[in-house]
């Protein structure tokens, strides 16, 4: 239970976090490197077009894969998740539990202090659970980066995201 996160409060609906679950989740972000990327606005849609048609090129020119010639990716894959730092945007999370609309605030409760911000900057939080490829079992589940420069700083020890 532990390692189990809430969102409370003000939303229509609470939800549970089990941050052990995100790294298979396609969201996940490598924290290695999205730090030092440049942030730009993602539509989802265009994206997906983009890869899909990307692909359907590549059969066309290429011809179909057979699934024994992907080996390496897969091997380079297994091998990043083994190795790297991950985290996730909160926003989806915080989304899907439907603030109120008086809900004017998201209070990040950890072991040692209470962290308040307005929702608009609490929807751009990055959580992080792990490192290295291991879960954050001594100082997390979670750690939470509000920004670029929270990089070396995050808040840890989560216990909970209470809306107000």
């Amino acid at each position: 239970m532990e390692n189990i996160i809430f969102i409370n409060g003000k939303v229509k609906f609470p939800i549970t976090l089990d941050p052990s679950v995100w790294i298979f989740d396609e969201r996940k972000l490598d924290l290695d490197t999205y730090f030092d990327q440049q942030e730009t606005a993602v539509n989802e849609l265009e994206e997906y077009t983009k890869s899909i048609s990307k692909h359907w090129d590549r059969e066309i020119v290429e011809g179909a894969q057979l699934p024994g010639t992907k080996k390496k990716e897969k091997t380079f894959i297994k091998e990043t998740m083994l190795t790297g730092s991950f985290g996730i945007r909160f926003q989806p999370f915080l989304e899907n539990a439907e603030p109120s609309d008086d809900a004017r605030f998201v209070v990040i409760e950890s072991d040692e202090d209470e962290y308040t911000l307005p929702i608009e900057e609490a929807q751009h939080i990055i959580l992080g659970f792990s490192t290295k490829g291991k879960p954050l079992t001594e100082d997390g589940p979670v750690h939470v980066y509000l920004n670029k420069d929270s990089k070396d700083h995050p808040i840890k020890k989560i216990k909970s995201f209470r809306v107000e």
